[in-house]
C-alpha cells in the first residue's frame, strides 16, 4: 500500500483495540471504509503489535490500508502500511526516518501554525480538527469549519476532517472543501457497524457529489 493510494479514499476509521478488533474491522471495511488506524495508548508494546498485526491482516485482505498511532517503530514490527502522529508525539521526520519512503506518514493539525509547519514535513496527510469537540479528544474544543477550509486551501496533501463525524454534518464539511472524513465514534459506538459504515459512506459520496457537481 502507498502512500499515493490515499487521494481517493473517503472514510478513514480510528479504533482502539476491542475484542472483536477484527470482525468490528472487517465489517466497517465492507460498509465503506477505506482506511483504518489503531489508536491504543493502554497495552504494552508487544501487546500492542500483537493487535496491530491482526489489524494488518483484515486490512491487507481488503486493499484497505492499516496505520498504527504514535510509534513508527510499532508500526514496522506489526508491518503495518504507515503511522499517524500528533503534535506533541515523535517529529515527523524522525518517524519517516524510521518507517523508511514507501510507508504512509500522517500528521495531526489543529490550528494554522501547526498546519503552515506542516508544509515542510515529510507526510503524505494531514487531519484537520476536531471541527466539533469531542470525547475522542478531551479538552481540545472544536476548531470549527473555518480552519478545515483552510486546511483543505493551502494544503498540498489530502486532509482527513476529525470531529464527530456523522452522517448528519458532512453536507456542511464537504461545502467547505473537506473530501476526506475521520470517524471513531459514530462506528465504534454502533451496534450494526457495518450498516452505520454503509450510512455514513454514502452520505460522504453524495455530499462530495454535490459539492463537486459533473465530477
Amino acid at each position: 500500500m502507498t502512500a499515493g493510494d490515499l487521494a481517493g479514499r473517503r472514510l478513514y476509521l480510528c479504533t482502539p483495540d476491542r475484542p472483536d478488533l477484527e470482525h468490528f474491522v472487517e465489517h466497517c471495511i465492507l460498509g465503506g471504509v477505506d482506511v483504518v488506524q489503531l489508536r491504543e495508548r493502554s497495552l504494552g508494546d508487544r501487546a500492542l503489535v500483537a493487535r496491530a498485526r491482526a489489524l494488518v491482516a483484515v486490512c491487507a485482505a481488503h486493499g484497505v490500508p492499516a496505520i498504527v498511532n504514535d510509534r513508527p517503530d510499532l508500526a514496522i514490527a506489526a508491518g503495518a502500511d504507515g503511522v499517524h502522529v500528533g503534535q506533541d508525539d515523535i517529529e515527523p521526520a524522525v518517524a519517516r526516518t524510521i518507517v523508511g519512503p514507501d510507508r504512509i506518514v500522517g500528521l495531526s493539525t489543529h490550528a494554522p501554525d501547526e498546519l503552515a509547519g506542516s508544509l515542510a514535513e515529510p507526510v503524505d496527510y494531514i487531519s484537520a480538527g476536531p471541527v466539533n469537540a469531542t470525547p475522542t479528544k478531551p479538552g481540545r474544543p472544536g476548531t470549527g469549519t473555518g480552519y478545515l477550509h483552510l486546511a483543505v486551501q493551502r494544503s498540498p496533501r489530502p486532509v482527513f476532517v476529525t470531529g464527530g463525524v456523522t452522517p448528519d454534518i458532512v453536507g456542511e464539511l464537504a461545502a467547505v472543501g473537506a473530501r476526506h472524513f475521520v470517524v471513531v465514534r459514530y462506528l465504534t459506538e454502533s451496534d450494526d457497524p457495518r450498516a452505520a459504515a454503509r450510512r455514513l459512506r454514502a452520505a460522504i459520496d453524495d455530499a462530495v457529489e454535490q459539492a463537486e457537481p459533473g465530477t
